[in-house]
């Protein structure tokens, strides 16, 4: 199967910091900062954004690596913007460039490779795993 995907392509998700994606909640820490999971997941979901409406109908992506740096910490009520460029495509493998602000300036920043995959044919193997 071809896909229709070009290096460059971009996507952004945001959120804003309340009491659900903090380290204290995340149980990632003991402050209610933004949590460093909550960025990798925000970051994930810009990456997913960049290509999804590229794949055709029944394939999707998962995340399969990601090296994050988190250089700032993010207080509550602020908005927090992920950003992801497709920055190299190997065959199902989509490498990207990851970026996260907040309000005042950079708040983490690193790689993400994610896997097209065929959702119903993946969901299968999931299911039957340990089962065979």
């Amino acid at each position: 199967m071809e896909f229709h995907l070009q290096i460059g392509m971009t996507g952004t998700k945001q959120s804003i910091v309340n009491n659900t994606n903090t380290a204290k909640t995340y149980g990632s820490g003991e402050l209610e900062v933004f949590a460093t999971p909550a960025m990798v997941g925000l970051m994930e979901g810009a990456a997913m954004n960049a290509v999804h409406s590229s794949l055709p109908e029944g394939f999707g992506t998962v995340g399969t690596e990601l090296q994050v740096k988190h250089v700032a910490a993010t207080p509550l009520e602020m908005k927090v913007e992920a950003r992801a460029e497709l920055i190299a495509i190997n065959g199902k493998r989509l490498s990207f460039k990851v970026e996260a602000y907040d309000e005042v300036g950079l708040i983490g920043e690193g790689t993400h490779e994610r896997y097209i995959v065929e959702e119903e044919k993946f969901l299968s193997r999931v299911k039957n795993k340990g089962k065979e």
